[in-house]
């Protein structure tokens, strides 16, 4: 119910102030955003932090089965922040979150001390990888208000993949930035755990347990093995398809039934950026991580994820 007004008390608010400037508009709506993350954080029992297209969903995803079948949740019931917990206490809320309009709100841009206080799982993915998907998010899922908010290329703009990759703002260069400033800030937090995309591919049973155990609600072999078999792959495109978990809005249904790239669940491919580029443009890519003094979470161009692809 919360939830509701909440949404509505901001679509009022940014409606309300039609008449300004875009960047005015953009700036307030930012705040409210902000605001909403602050008030999550403060009540949140766990952070899950990642950039967009990490693997979230899918780990959301193993996470909810697994509530469900050892809490006795009813299936299509998605964790969202704390509504779990409402019907069972013993669930913890989880705060999934990008902590992409926290600082529009707090004013710091400098470190992440908001978070010094939280458990924090944090999911990275090979910023390549995450480049590249980002980009068919950009181009088929996203709402023309989100590319507005966070600087994206306008709706509907022609912008080949490399470009997109490439681009300062929105592309590589800022999603390395994202991880090098969380692999700085993340020893410093209450207590965190580090789960690689990549490693979670690998052995998915293995990263769901060790995120259990982590949320303080560890669980039998089998209950982890039925929320892995439930999130797999295929079992998660025919979930969007048949949109099983529709109350949770947008986030897990395709933009176009009819076009593969506008899925949630698209390739889920480690080393997969590979495949959109020339090897001119490869080797560029690889330049801006190659330039890093540490790699961001490991992710170098010779890190273990790419030598495993190649």
């Amino acid at each position: 119910m919360y939830a509701h007004w909440r949404d509505a008390a901001r679509w009022l608010l940014t409606t309300g102030t039609f008449v300004l400037p875009q960047p005015r508009r953009k700036a307030i709506d930012r705040w409210l955003r902000g605001r909403e993350e602050h008030r999550k954080l403060q009540l949140a029992d766990y952070v899950l932090m990642s950039w967009g297209k990490s693997g979230r969903t899918w780990l959301r995803v193993m996470l909810s089965r697994f509530y469900q079948i050892a809490y006795g949740m009813p299936e299509g019931r998605m964790l969202e922040f704390d509504n779990l917990k409402r019907a069972d206490p013993a669930i913890p809320s989880v705060f999934f979150t990008h902590g992409n309009y926290l600082r529009n709100y707090t004013g710091n841009w400098t470190d992440k001390s908001e978070f010094y206080d939280k458990k924090i799982v944090m999911l990275v993915r090979d910023p390549r990888d995450i480049a590249v998907s980002q980009y068919f998010q950009w181009k088929y899922r996203m709402r023309p208000v989100k590319k507005m908010l966070n600087d994206y290329p306008p709706h509907g703009a022609d912008v080949s993949v490399f470009d997109f990759v490439m681009d300062p703002d929105v592309g590589l260069p800022e999603i390395i930035a994202f991880l090098e400033i969380w692999q700085r800030e993340l020893p410093r937090a209450r207590d965190s755990i580090v789960i690689r995309y990549e490693d979670m591919r690998a052995d998915p049973h293995g990263a769901l347990r060790d995120v259990l155990a982590f949320l303080g609600t560890p669980g039998t072999d089998a209950q982890i093995q039925d929320a892995v078999a439930y999130a797999a792959y295929d079992n998660m495109k025919q979930l969007e398809q048949k949109r099983v978990f529709w109350l949770s809005g947008f986030r897990l249904r395709p933009g176009d039934r009819g076009n593969p790239q506008s899925y949630k669940v698209r390739r889920a491919k480690v080393g997969g950026w590979r495949d959109y580029f020339d090897d001119q443009q490869v080797a560029a890519i690889d330049r801006l991580l190659e330039a890093r003094p540490i790699p961001p979470f490991g992710y170098g161009a010779a890190s273990r994820a790419e030598r495993s692809a190649s």
